[in-house]
């Protein structure tokens, strides 16, 4: 469908991006229920232009993954497996052995450069065994954002297909091993730092919880009961064919090779692939539909309207607002742009990957680029998204 969005200046923006900024899109978004528009524009192989990206291609989520993971773990408090101020050390005993912990700085996720601890916190130390699930969903544990666990997990993995023959769980094992120990970038609970250590061991505990590993446990939990069957982890390993999947960047750093068919987040693609912070595929279609099941409070989604509402509301404040997993729009520059209302709720992706939702219009996008394809400079796709974001409102509006 593209009667909501067949207009001159849908067009000029792609103009001023497409393939500046990203070689390939992807869009869907609802409207009170309704898929009102779906659109694909862009090259697989931008520099041949002999497979054009359709709807049905598959997109990196990079940290729309979150998402998923999170709602696997609500699902799992909701039927009273967990709590949300549940401690992590009951699920993850280990996360506990270094205590007391010491603060550091942890590591630059673009340069990996060391960085120094911050003033407040020189000699301090943390018992982890306050980290609860609550501060790992509103990124408040105090855990560093980033550190390069994937060169602790073992060797560079050799590209696919030949890596997506057999999902190796040593490679997990071996960087948990190294994720349990690791300082402390703050105090548990004194401020938010984005994290995808606290997502990763929040992946950990869904799998432990549930008792099979976090691919099959996220499976269960939401994508199968919500239909949503293009979501996967390592798609070459399920039968993706690679024609269908977006690459992504050109990894001079470490694996000398583009990311095509594998995930390009370095920690997850070191891992085996599988992650709570990143590491799910998937077309706009079902990331939209996932969207809806929020919205709407599907039945699907086994998680109460309670703990839905206490999901999408404020949890805490700091660089950004949280929820309980989700972020909520900035009063600023959003990337939802200016038009949606004051209380939606989504999540972006490093990849070039977004998910809002706008419960006052019942409005749902999902907008999914590869557009790190140039490198990990911004390029524009902040812009875009903004730009994006207030047309589909203007259009919505306008309807």
């Amino acid at each position: 469908m593209s009667g909501l969005m067949d207009s001159a200046a849908f067009e000029r923006l792609l103009e001023r991006h497409l393939p500046a900024s990203f070689p390939a899109l992807s869009i869907c978004v609802i409207h009170r229920g309704e898929t009102v528009w779906q659109d694909a524009r862009g090259w697989i192989d931008p520099g041949d232009e002999s497979l054009p990206i359709t709807v049905e291609s598959l997109f990196d989520l990079a940290s729309v993954t979150k998402l998923i993971v999170e709602t696997s773990f609500l699902v799992l408090v909701d039927a009273g497996a967990i709590a949300l101020e549940s401690r992590l050390v009951d699920v993850i005993p280990e996360f506990g052995h270094v205590n007391p912990r010491e603060i550091r700085g942890g590591q630059d996720p673009h340069t990996r450069a060391i960085l120094p601890v911050e003033p407040p916190y020189r000699d301090s130390q943390v018992d982890p065994a306050g980290v609860t699930f609550k501060h790992l969903l509103t990124h408040s544990s105090g855990l560093p954002p980033w550190r390069s666990v994937y060169l602790l997990a073992g060797d560079r993995p050799p590209p696919p297909p030949t890596h997506a023959v057999q999902y190796d769980e040593r490679r997990w094992r071996r960087g948990l091993k190294a994720m349990v120990d690791f300082p402390f970038a703050g105090k548990i609970g004194d401020t938010i730092r984005y994290t995808d250590i606290g997502i990763m061991l929040l992946g950990e505990a869904v799998a432990r919880l549930h008792g099979r590993r976090l691919d099959l446990a996220v499976n269960d939990l939401v994508l199968k009961p919500l239909g949503l069957g293009s979501f996967t982890y390592n798609p070459m390993l399920n039968g993706v064919p690679r024609e269908r999947i977006a690459p992504t960047e050109l990894d001079n750093h470490w694996r000398q090779r583009r990311a095509w068919g594998e995930v390009h987040d370095e920690n997850t693609c070191g891992l085996g692939g599988i992650a709570g912070h990143a590491g799910l595929f998937a077309t706009a279609r079902d990331v939209a539909r996932f969207g809806q099941a929020w919205l709407a409070g599907e039945m699907r989604l086994a998680i109460s309207a309670d703990l839905r509402q206490k999901a999408t509301s404020q949890q805490v404040s700091g660089q950004f607002r949280l929820g309980l997993g989700w972020m909520l729009k900035a009063e600023r520059d959003s990337s939802a742009g200016d038009l949606y209302s004051a209380n939606s709720y989504g999540h972006t992706g490093f990849t070039g990957t977004s998910l809002w939702i706008d419960p006052e219009r019942e409005l749902v996008s999902a907008v999914l680029t590869n557009r790190v394809y140039h490198g990990r400079a911004d390029e524009g796709i902040h812009a875009f998204r903004r730009a994006l974001h207030d047309l589909i409102v203007e259009s919505i509006d306008e309807r």
